[in-house]
């Protein structure tokens, strides 16, 4: 009964247009204001604060506090993950062309931060690639990195150590491609890697991120993903497993 009452709660507080809304605002792992978050879900600040303190007190979002402001973000991974699984819920059954398109939906779905790792057409087609290499074993379980893997990924300089008690490599389900992307310690540096590379790049304002000509031509040379000029169609290569180092 505790957890079915905690389910009803949790499903309340996100089922909020003005939640929801926030909470997808901090989907990229950065900390916003509540002034921030207002403004994202277009409500007045006083209304923000009363929705914030409500998420902070369910324990999906921390809060940090200096002098002047109050800083929200994500309580964990997990939150990122719960609200990635209601996207993809959210589309089951309904047809690609029957679904709602957003302001930004095209930019979201080619490439985007989920919490701390990548997403979208990028982000699974990534995955793909480093699976055809036999870089990472990925089931509907769980990942693991294969010894081709950890060689490939330290020569990309995607530094996997220390190891640490957070989840190292499993998928997650893309809500918009509706297959698997890479998430854990494995997803959270090969992100970090691309944007200090300068391949990907963030769009202001959302979470969406922007390939750049660097990273089509990286993406092709390491990852053997090649994609068109107009980002719509992706291929991959024959590849083999020690591609790179």
């Amino acid at each position: 009964m505790v957890a079915a009452t905690n389910l009803v709660e949790v499903a309340a507080l996100v089922g909020d247009s003005a939640r929801a809304t926030m909470l997808s605002a901090l989907m990229d792992g950065r900390s916003l204001t509540a002034k921030e978050l207002a403004y994202c879900a277009n409500i007045s600040s006083s209304t923000a604060s009363g929705h914030l303190a409500k998420l902070v007190a369910a324990r999906l979002l921390t809060v940090t506090r200096d002098r002047r402001f109050s800083y929200y973000r994500l309580a964990s991974p997990l939150v990122a993950t719960m609200l990635e699984s209601i996207g993809v819920v959210a589309t089951l059954g309904v047809p690609p062309r029957r679904q709602p398109r957003l302001a930004n939906d095209d930019a979201l779905r080619f490439a985007r931060s989920c919490y701390d790792h990548l997403a979208g057409k990028v982000g699974v087609a990534v995955t793909d690639s480093l699976v055809a290499m036999g870089h990472i074993v990925l089931t509907d379980e769980g990942g693991e990195v294969t010894s081709s893997g950890e060689r490939f990924l330290s020569a990309f300089g995607a530094d996997l150590t220390p190891r640490t008690r957070r989840i190292f490599c499993q998928p997650c389900l893309d809500w918009s491609e509706r297959r698997y992307h890479l998430k854990g310690l494995v997803g959270a540096r090969i992100l970090d890697r691309l944007m200090k590379l300068g391949w990907l790049k963030p769009v202001p304002g959302i979470r969406a991120l922007q390939l750049t000509p660097s990273g089509k031509a990286g993406l092709s040379e390491i990852f053997k993903i090649d994609i068109d000029n107009d980002g719509n169609r992706f291929a991959m290569r024959p590849t083999t497993a020690d591609s790179l180092g």
